[in-house]
């Protein structure tokens, strides 16, 4: 039985950045030793193992889209409290499953739980919703954007230390303990934030990945927010999906030339959204920092795509892309503030799928584009024509998003529990 916690505070938002943090960490922590793991328990070769390695990342995907609304929906039923515990525990076990895994069969096993457990982010956010004002809230998840940032920088080099130190299993067994770590600290200091007054029944209907995105888009025009988010999304996953081809190609780097510039938009994303965020979008308001966060980052696409000479200006670039990441915070406090308190979770839950799905589809197209403009021989030499598609992605997520915010609702509607009426054709 889960123990009963007090009320939220500092330690609360501190699990939850955590939660965030190594639910990333747990993705980043493997990257290095999967190679060697993967020959290890096949003995297939790079080009192969490369084969077999997406097919893990594939899994990981499908199955944090599937799972995102329904920890969401069961967050608005149960609390937010027993689900992310639980989700925080199950994924503390599946990076056990996979240090012991003596097949690559068990590798998939484990990568299909740890992608369904790893989907916290909607219930974490939808905790981030109870517990803040709605004025504050961009900042608030700016935090959920930091942990992203960390993660992303943090995973990769212990994973890569600790794999050359003692072997390729030992970086799942380090990522088993720091999340059974974790969940003793928010075993403790963790509290529920959903008052059982605003719990709804459970729906099945909307706590399927298609079900919650078709009931948030009914509500009002938050799905124009979320169709906004969507292209957002897309491009900004085009970018680490191709860094490593572009660099390489444009301007011949090695691997630890690559390793440090992604270390370095790691540490400006977290700068901003951990810091910048909270300070400077209570001031201006969500909507100024949707725009100011579309301009960066169109701005940095451009830069990439067509004017940077040397590698230098890959930094120059990534530098103001950072300021990119007032974005999604402001997105997401735009459509909290649109949604009913008893539907933050599954809200919540949409945004994660949305985000899901781009993840899946981005790095598909950036791929595909970026091969056609630099095939050997075709007479095409563009190998930044995936950052012009996504500077375009960022032009159509601002008209968008400025179609849709000139509608929504100056305050949240209240519903009672129990059905949710039909929608309505505006």
């Amino acid at each position: 039985m889960l123990r009963p916690a007090p009320t939220p505070g500092k330690r609360a938002l501190l699990f939850v950045f955590i939660t965030v943090l190594l639910s990333i960490m747990g993705l980043g922590i493997v990257i290095p030793v999967m190679p060697t793991l993967i020959k290890d328990l096949t003995g297939m070769g790079a080009s192969r193992g490369a084969e077999l390695n997406s097919i893990l990342l594939t899994c990981y995907a499908a199955m944090q889209f599937f799972m995102s609304p329904v920890l969401g929906a069961l967050s608005d039923r149960f609390g937010r409290r027993p689900v992310i515990l639980v989700s925080v525990f199950a994924y503390s076990v599946d990076f056990l499953i996979m240090a012991v895994a003596p097949t690559f069969a068990w590798l998939i096993v484990g990568r299909l739980l740890s992608g369904g457990t790893a989907a916290t982010f909607a219930t974490a956010n939808a905790f981030i919703a109870d517990v803040t004002p709605p004025e504050k809230r961009a900042a608030s998840f700016g935090l959920i954007g930091a942990a992203f940032g960390l993660g992303f920088i943090i995973g990769p080099v212990l994973g890569g230390l600790t794999g050359e130190q003692f072997g390729a299993r030992a970086p799942f067994y380090l990522a088993s303990g720091l999340i059974f770590a974790n969940f003793v600290f928010g075993y403790f200091f963790f509290p529920e934030s959903l008052p059982k007054e605003k719990r709804r029944p459970f729906s099945l209907a909307r706590a399927n990945p298609f079900g919650a995105l078709f009931s948030v888009v009914a509500r009002d025009k938050v799905g124009g927010i979320l169709l906004a988010y969507f292209f957002m999304q897309l491009s900004h996953h085009a970018l680490p999906s191709i860094w490593a081809f572009f660099t390489t190609a444009k301007y011949g780097w090695s691997e630890l030339s690559i390793s440090l510039s992604l270390a370095y938009v790691g540490i400006t994303a977290a700068v901003v959204q951990g810091g910048l965020i909270r300070t400077v979008v209570p001031k201006i308001g969500d909507t100024r920092a949707v725009y100011i966060g579309m301009a960066a980052m169109a701005g940095s696409l451009i830069g990439y795509a067509f004017y940077s000479p040397t590698g230098v200006w890959m930094y120059v670039w990534t530098t103001l892309g950072a300021l990119g990441g007032f974005m999604m915070p402001g997105m997401q406090s735009k459509m909290t503030a649109a949604t009913p308190p008893d539907a933050q979770g599954e809200l919540q839950g949409a945004i994660a799928s949305v985000m899901s799905i781009s993840m899946a589809v981005s790095p598909q197209i950036a791929a595909h584009i970026f091969g056609y403009y630099t095939a050997p021989g075709s007479g095409r030499d563009f190998p930044g024509a995936p950052f012009a598609l996504g500077a375009m992605l960022v032009v159509l997520s601002g008209i968008v998003f400025t179609l849709a915010v000139r509608h929504l609702p100056k305050k949240a509607p209240v519903t009672t529990e129990g059905p949710e009426p039909a929608p309505t054709r505006s």
